[in-house]
C-alpha cells in the first residue's frame, strides 16, 4: 500500500514537517496505478522487486535500491510477489536541493534505518529531535550515488508477458524461439524489437534480469554458489565473472560493502 499511498495533506501547511514516512507490507501484490504527487517521494521494498514506470522507461529495482521523484513526476509501480516496504514524503518547499530527475539511488544503511525509526512517528510537526533526523535522511538523498541499475521494460505488450516471466522466473532455460513460441511473436521480431525497446539484446536483457535478482539474493545473505544455480548458471564461476564484469567487483565484495 505504500507506493501508491496518497500523499499527506499537511505536508502542504507553512507549518507542516519536511518530511512524512510510512512503511507496511500486504500480501498480494501492490499495483499503483499511473499517478503524481506535489511533494517529493522517496519509496522501496524491503523485500522483493518493483517495477516502477517514470515518463518513457521501466525499472525493476531491488530491494537494495531506492527510486527517488521529484514533485509532479508522473509515475506508476508494482511488486513482483508480496509487498513490504517503505516511502518518505517530501515537503516540495524542501527539494529544491535534491536530485531533479527521477533516480534510482543505493540505500546505505544510515537512510533505512533512519527511515524506519521516522516511520513510527506521528503525524505532525516534528519536535527538535526529528527534525535532525529528517535533516539525516534529506542528506542521504542528496549525497548517496545514483546507481541506473533499472532494467527497461519492452512497450510490445507480448514481450511485456516474455520479460515480466523471466523476472519471476530469472533461471527459466527456455531459449529464444522457444520464448518466441510462448509469447506468439516470430524470432526475428522477438530479438530485434528487444533491442529496439530496451536497448539490451534479448541474451543482455535476460542476463540483467538475472543480476538484478542475484543482487537481492545477496542483500538476503545467500551463498554465492547458491545464487549462481538457482538463476540458471552452470557453475558459480561463469555467475562471478558475468558479476565481476557488470559491476567491477565479485559478488563477495559486493556484499561485504552494503
Amino acid at each position: 500500500m505504500i507506493a501508491r499511498m496518497l500523499e499527506p495533506t499537511f505536508l502542504k501547511a507553512p507549518d507542516g514537517p519536511v518530511i512524512h514516512v510510512a512503511a507496511g507490507a500486504q500480501e498480494n501484490e501492490l499495483i499503483s496505478e499511473p499517478h503524481q504527487h506535489a511533494c517529493g517521494q522517496l519509496f522501496a521494498s524491503l523485500k522483493g522487486l518493483l517495477s516502477v514506470g517514470v515518463e518513457d522507461e521501466v525499472w525493476v529495482v531491488p530491494a537494495i535500491h531506492a527510486v527517488w521523484l521529484p514533485p509532479h513526476h508522473r509515475h506508476y509501480a508494482a511488486s513482483h510477489g508480496p509487498f513490504e516496504g517503505w516511502s518518505v514524503y517530501v515537503a516540495e518547499a524542501a527539494c529544491a536541493d535534491l536530485p531533479p530527475r527521477p533516480c534510482t539511488l543505493r540505500i546505505s544503511g544510515l537512510l533505512r534505518e533512519a527511515v524506519l525509526r521516522a516511520a513510527g512517528w506521528e503525524p505532525g510537526p516534528l519536535d527538535a529531535s526529528q527534525a535532525r533526523l529528517a535533516e539525516v535522511i534529506l542528506d542521504e538523498i542528496r549525497i548517496l550515488p545514483a546507481e541506473p541499475l533499472g532494467l527497461s521494460l519492452p512497450r510490445d505488450p507480448r514481450l511485456v508477458r516474455i520479460a515480466r516471466a523471466l523476472i519471476e522466473d530469472p533461471a527459466d532455460p527456455r531459449d529464444l524461439d522457444q520464448w518466441a513460441d510462448w509469447g506468439a511473436v516470430s524470432s526475428r521480431t522477438l530479438s530485434r524489437r528487444f533491442v529496439t525497446e530496451t536497448g539490451f539484446s534479448f541474451t543482455a536483457w535476460r542476463q540483467r534480469a538475472r543480476l538484478m535478482r542475484s543482487l537481492e539474493m545477496l542483500a538476503a545473505g545467500a551463498p554465492v554458489t547458491t545464487i549462481a544455480l538457482d538463476l540458471g548458471y552452470s557453475t558459480a564461476s561463469a555467475f562471478i565473472g558475468l558479476f565481476r564484469r557488470t559491476f567491477g567487483e565479485t559478488p563477495a565484495a559486493y556484499r561485504q560493502r552494503l
